[in-house]
């Protein structure tokens, strides 16, 4: 090589010049490094990036879809404040809503299956012998003085302890305190 140099070229030429071939190795060792740390730097920012879904994984289905969906925005917004909102709501545990709500649901479905039960003009029960007395329920609005004389004004007003009103079938009012339906 040393024979097809020029007599006033410099003897030792830099690692990073160009061959006599056109062979540049500065420029394919740069080529190969800037891919490997676009590789490495890429592999970080997106692990760094799902550190809040990977985060509230743990946690129920739909805190980890709402943290999902913020570290998706935070990603195609390159907004930083919905990551930060992502990794605060990973690391706050919320409360469960839902499982009450189901419960409740549950119950007044089951209560709604339920067939009311049937009672007599006389307060009792279809399955009761017709001389049965009436329960002792008091209404739901009398004082608590007034009690045992409510009950007895509502068994005697529904076995029919007024004869020869005009209204002797239909029910009235328990109390003073009680409302009226309208019908005098």
């Amino acid at each position: 090589m040393a024979e097809s140099l020029h007599p006033l070229a410099p003897h030792s030429i830099p690692f990073f010049l160009p061959d006599a071939d056109g062979g540049d190795q500065l420029m394919t060792t740069m080529l190969v490094g800037l891919v490997v740390a676009i590789v490495v730097l890429g592999s970080l920012y997106m692990r760094l990036h799902s550190l809040p879904e990977r985060i509230a994984h743990g946690n129920d289905r739909m805190q980890f879809e709402i943290v999902a969906i913020l570290a998706l925005l935070a990603l195609f917004t390159h907004n930083n404040l919905f990551w930060v909102a992502a990794l605060l709501l990973a690391f706050v545990r919320l409360p469960d809503f839902v499982t009450p709500l189901g419960s409740i649901s549950e119950s007044l479905r089951t209560l709604a299956r339920r067939e009311p039960a049937a009672r007599t003009v006389s307060g009792a029960l279809p399955d009761d012998p017709p001389d049965a007395p009436p329960p002792d329920v008091p209404p739901p609005d009398a004082p608590a003085s007034d009690l045992p004389r409510a009950t007895a004004l509502q068994a005697k007003t529904v076995a029919g302890g007024e004869p020869g009103g005009a209204d002797s079938d239909v029910a009235k009012p328990a109390g003073p305190d009680a409302q009226t339906d309208g019908r005098s």
